[in-house]
């Protein structure tokens, strides 16, 4: 577990542009301070056709290289970070509690396969913290402040998700809503939004091709865009965290989550380019 400053670097770029972002974030994972990332939010307890169409669209955004940030609740956060683990991509889940304190407790075998899978649990809670309620509003911002844009698949007019459609539009990111039957209480959230001017998701095409330009990895300081030796996702993950300072071994395991050998391979690549130097006692840093 990591903690990561809002004057950090390592700091993810977006959360920092929202209206009172958090001072402090527990990280436990890969964070990265600039990505490409849409949450998928909805109610904790959907239809058939909420679940589906939770899954479609976060393995749809998985597969084109989106992040998918949700809340790790039941219902429709679950369906989105299990589907854009499915797809081989990469989902991070932001906590109503402290990272050692993981709720729901039948999601901690979720959240670790989160954080070992190359994505990130955020809270802004201490490890220990436990998930009181007035928590989730504060944790709706910061899914809202890491995101290009919000996708609201099921929920009733007082839901949690429309809390997050709402702060994401207060700080200027996209709202997309999935339009549902006339006749659930659960697509009254999204059919209201859509009302009042989200863009309708239907499908994940209908979310890609309504998006900003979506950030990518910044290149190693000092070498021009264009002309940086070309880096794995994991050789890049390894570079944001070392930012400007050294990091030892151990710390790197601790903070990417990853096990020995992948760790050791995305090491020697980057020495292999030049990008990074090794120390003595196992320290590493970029040259």
């Amino acid at each position: 577990m990591i903690r990561l400053e809002a004057a950090s670097p390592l700091f993810p770029e977006l959360l920092r542009d929202i209206p009172g972002p958090p001072d402090l974030l527990y990280v436990r994972g890969t964070l990265p301070s600039r990505a490409a990332s849409v949450a998928v939010v909805g109610s904790r307890k959907p239809t058939p056709y909420g679940r589906r169409m939770a899954r479609l669209l976060a393995s749809g955004l998985a597969r084109a290289g989106v992040a998918v940030v949700s809340g790790l609740a039941r219902g429709i956060d679950t369906e989105a970070h299990r589907a854009a683990l499915g797809a081989g991509g990469v989902t991070w889940a932001v906590l109503g509690s402290g990272l050692d304190n993981v709720y729901p407790p039948e999601n901690k075998a979720l959240a670790d396969e989160i954080a070992a899978g190359g994505g990130a649990l955020v809270s802004e809670f201490r490890p220990d913290g436990p998930p009181l309620a007035a928590n989730f509003p504060r944790r709706n911002r910061i899914i809202a402040g890491l995101s290009a844009a919000v996708v609201v698949v099921e929920g009733d007019l007082r839901s949690g998700a429309l809390i997050t459609a709402r702060l994401a539009a207060e700080a200027g990111r996209e709202v997309f809503a999935v339009p549902g039957p006339a006749d659930s209480a659960l697509s009254l959230g999204p059919n209201e939004l859509l009302r009042n001017g989200a863009a309708m998701a239907r499908s994940v095409e209908d979310i890609l091709e309504g998006l900003p330009a979506l950030p990518g990895p910044r290149p190693p300081e000092g070498i021009p865009e264009g002309s940086a030796p070309r880096v794995s996702t994991d050789e890049g993950t390894i570079l944001e965290l070392l930012g400007g300072h050294t990091m030892d071994f151990d710390e790197l395991i601790e903070s990417t989550g990853w096990e020995l050998p992948r760790l050791v391979r995305a090491l020697s690549g980057l020495e292999g380019t030049g990008l990074l130097t090794a120390l003595p006692g196992q320290n590493y840093a970029r040259t």
